[in-house]
Order: C-alpha cells, then sequence, then structure tokens
C-alpha cells in the first residue's frame, strides 16, 4: 500500500507538465551533474596552483562580477533573439571558456576566463526561466520550477561528491568534464527542445519592451529589491557561517556536515513541499519564508555545538524550499511576455549582486562587531523583506491575467488543449492563461508535436 500511495504521489508530481519541459529539466541536470569547477576551484588555486586565498577570492569575485555583467544581456537576448539561440550561445561558450580556464596558468589569463567563465554560464538562466514559463501552464508553474530547482540541487549533491575524486585524479580533468557534460546540454536543446518564444505581430502599432520598461516598473523592481535582500540572507550559508564557525573553534569537517543537511533536506522535501505550496497563495508564502530564513541565520547566534549548527541550518533550508520556486512563479506572473527575458535578466542581476556584496557584508561585520551581529543583522533583513512582500502584494493580480492591461500588447498565436488556434485581437492584452503558446519552431519539431506529457516512469531523467 505505501508502495502504491507513493507511485500515485510521483505521479501526480510529474503528470500534466508538457514534453519540452521535461528536455529542458534534464539539461539543467546534466548541466549540475557537471558543475565541478565551482567546488574545487578555491582549493585548485591554493593548493594545486599555489596562489594565496585572496588570489583565489579575486578569481571568485570576478567569476561572480562576469555574472552580473550578463544577466541583463543574456535578458536582452533572450527577447530579441529568442530563447533557445540564447542558450545555445551561453552553453557552447561556457563549454569553451570552462575548458580554456583548465589550460591557462598565468596569473592574470585565470583571473580574466575566469571572468569570462562566470558571464557564459550566468548567461542562460533567464532563458532557461523565460522558456519555462513559455511551455508550461500558469497552475503548473510552481511545480515545474519546484522540480527544475530539485534537479539544480540533486546534480549540485551529485557533483561536489564526484569533484573531490576527480581532483585527485586530474583538476585538468575536472574542467573537462564539465565542458564535456556542457556541450550535451547544447545538444539536447539543439536536438530536442524547439524556439518557445511567444509570436509576435503587429509590432509597428505596439510598444517595445526595453530595459527601461523593466526599470519603470515600480511593483516588478520592488520585488527585485526584496529579492536582493532575501538572497544576502541565504548568502551567508556558504560566505558567513564557514567563517563564523572556524572562528568559534569548528573544524572544515563540521561545517560540511551541518550544510550536508541543506543537500539532503532539497532533494528529499522540494518535490513534496512543492506540491503542498502549488496552489497556495504567494504573499504569504513570501512572507513566511523570508521571515524564516532571517531568523533560521538569526538562532545561528545561539548556537555552540555542531547540532544546534545542523538546525538552524534545517530551518532556513526549508525556507529556501519554499521561496525558490515561488520566488520565480512571482516574476513570471509580473512580465509581460514579450518582456520574460529581460524580467528574468533583472531577477538574475538581483543574485548576481547578493553574491557579491554578501562575502563583504559578512567578512566586515564579523571582523568588525562579531559573527553575532551578522546573524542578527540576517533576522532583521529576513523581517525587513517580509514585511515588503505583504505590503507590495496586498493587490496582486490574478494568475489568469498575469499583467495589467496595455503591458501585454501583443498578439500571441496560440493551441488550445483540444488543437484549435486563437489569438488575441491587435491591441489587447496577452493573456498569461492556461493556453500553451505554440512554440515557433513547432511544424519542425517531433518534440512540440508529441502526445500528451510522460508518466514518472516514462519522463526522461
Amino acid at each position: 500500500m505505501p508502495h502504491a500511495v507513493l507511485r500515485r504521489a510521483v505521479r501526480e508530481t510529474v503528470s500534466g507538465l508538457p514534453r519540452e519541459f521535461w528536455w529542458l529539466w534534464t539539461s539543467t541536470l546534466v548541466n549540475r551533474l557537471g558543475a565541478f569547477v565551482a567546488t574545487f576551484m578555491a582549493l585548485y588555486l591554493t593548493l594545486d596552483r599555489g596562489y594565496s586565498a585572496s588570489y583565489a577570492g579575486l578569481v571568485a569575485s570576478l567569476h561572480g562580477l562576469g555574472g552580473v555583467v550578463s544577466s541583463l544581456a543574456a535578458g536582452v537576448m533572450t527577447d530579441r533573439f529568442g530563447r533557445r539561440p540564447t542558450l545555445l550561445v551561453a552553453q557552447v561558450s561556457t563549454a569553451g571558456s570552462v575548458a580554456l580556464l583548465g589550460f591557462m596558468h598565468h596569473p592574470v589569463a585565470i583571473a580574466s576566463v575566469a571572468f569570462l567563465v562566470g558571464m557564459a554560464s550566468n548567461a542562460s538562466r533567464p532563458a532557461v526561466q523565460a522558456m519555462m514559463a513559455d511551455i508550461v501552464r500558469p497552475e503548473d508553474r510552481v511545480r515545474a520550477f519546484s522540480l527544475n530547482y530539485w534537479a539544480v540541487n540533486l546534480g549540485f549533491a551529485v557533483s561536489s561528491m564526484g569533484a573531490g575524486f576527480i581532483a585527485e585524479f586530474s583538476y585538468l580533468a575536472g574542467f573537462l568534464i564539465e565542458a564535456g557534460m556542457t556541450l550535451v546540454c547544447a545538444l539536447v536543446v539543439f536536438a530536442k527542445l524547439p524556439e518557445s518564444k511567444p509570436v509576435q505581430v503587429a509590432k509597428d502599432t505596439e510598444p517595445a519592451v526595453g530595459l527601461g520598461t523593466v526599470l519603470r516598473d515600480g511593483r516588478f523592481m520592488s520585488v527585485v529589491g526584496l529579492s536582493f535582500l532575501v538572497a544576502l540572507v541565504f548568502q551567508q550559508g556558504s560566505v558567513g557561517l564557514p567563517v563564523a564557525m572556524g572562528r568559534a573553534g569548528f573544524t572544515p569537517a563540521d561545517y560540511g556536515m551541518a550544510m550536508a543537511v541543506n543537500g539532503v533536506m532539497i532533494v528529499a522535501l522540494q518535490i513534496p513541499v512543492g506540491r503542498f505550496i502549488e496552489h497556495r497563495d504567494p504573499k504569504r508564502l513570501l512572507v513566511i519564508s523570508s521571515v524564516l530564513a532571517g531568523y533560521g541565520f538569526g538562532l545561528t547566534a545561539f548556537a555552540g555545538s555542531v547540532a544546534v549548527f545542523t538546525l538552524t541550518v534545517c530551518v532556513w533550508t526549508l525556507a529556501e524550499i519554499v521561496n525558490a520556486p515561488t520566488q520565480t512563479g512571482l516574476v513570471v506572473r509580473l512580465s509581460p511576455v514579450h518582456g520574460r527575458g529581460r524580467y528574468q535578466g533583472m531577477y538574475t542581476l538581483s543574485w548576481a549582486l547578493a553574491a557579491l556584496v554578501a562575502p563583504v557584508m559578512s567578512g566586515v561585520v564579523i571582523d568588525r562587531f562579531g559573527a553575532a551581529w551578522l546573524w542578527g543583522l540576517c533576522a532583521v533583513v529576513g523581517t525587513a523583506a517580509g514585511l515588503g512582500y505583504g505590503l507590495l502584494m496586498r493587490r496582486l493580480p490574478a494568475e489568469e491575467s498575469v499583467r495589467e492591461s496595455g503591458r501585454e500588447p501583443s498578439r500571441v498565436v496560440a493551441r488550445e488543449p483540444s488543437g484549435a488556434v486563437t489569438g488575441e485581437p491587435s491591441g489587447a492584452v496577452a493573456r498569461d492563461s492556461a493556453v500553451q503558446v505554440t512554440p515557433v519552431a513547432t511544424r519542425i519539431s517531433p518534440v512540440a508535436e508529441a502526445g500528451p506529457a510522460p508518466q514518472a516512469e516514462a519522463a526522461p531523467a
């Protein structure tokens, strides 16, 4: 009986999602399974190349800066040239730059190529999120984003374990394996994913969606600001927590043991929790998850043993599980159909900036005031973000009309479940309803003509 219940739960989790989503999901999983370089980069530079910890930190910062630079550019490319071309360019560029990084020896060359790797690897994110929003029905998006986030963390957990073994054999092998896996992702996109960008007509009569449109969107930019605050808090798990535990006399193994719970919980709980929150009020979820994240880190001020540190990790990991898919779904709801790339790029920028600011913030606060002040600040920031979400989302538009009139002025060719083709009148709002947008390349792609979404045992894994 338990086996039957589990089987039914898995089937309900994966059913109803289009085949294109599963190929995109597969590409994400393969990409994260090969993400070795991020895990051993600091060890590679300090132990294998003999550089200082300061230089390793500089390289990490340049990698993050590359992500900041590419976020908006990739968003513009996603809207202008399409999701598929942007993904292909980003993944091929990532493969080439990662492979090149493995052969660099001069410190300036290593730093420069690391910047390029950061640019290329981050450029795929707006395209992935925009494509997922294009091909998944609004009512299924939180579930889809949960499944995607689960794939990211599952792949990263496996690659982190494999990175140690590969590093013992050859650091260069790690660079080349990651490059090869990224090329596999590009091949999956090329062979199995059609362009999903909605068809836009009557361009001369429709106002363009540019970066200025995004910046003038007060509600959305407020969400970006709140996302930055939440990201600052979550980043402390990898930048503030290890420093604080080290100064308290704990070993790297102790930190690794506490942080291992983060990956285990996400892999174990992301899918069932995603099902639980799928149709719940995003305002409440974002308020609760922001406050829970803040106070989860805030409780670290009282931690004096590995067990208590682990308990605090459990608290903020639960917040992460709820926040990640809900936040991404909210960004889609607030984005015009033909500006999804730019909006996703701006959202990605908030996390990239947080990754740059968080190490500096934690270092300054810990050095000048002590770790307890850092954890107290996390509680304050999390509370402020929760209050911000509560005030901002009092009049969140209904999911069926994601954008207000005049913000999605294009006509979109769409396919009803029965196969009939419909469209909004010219100049009307392109509704983000439960009607699947027909990909541009549908006529020539066998994937787009596939039947119902695969069941659990039929989905690519």
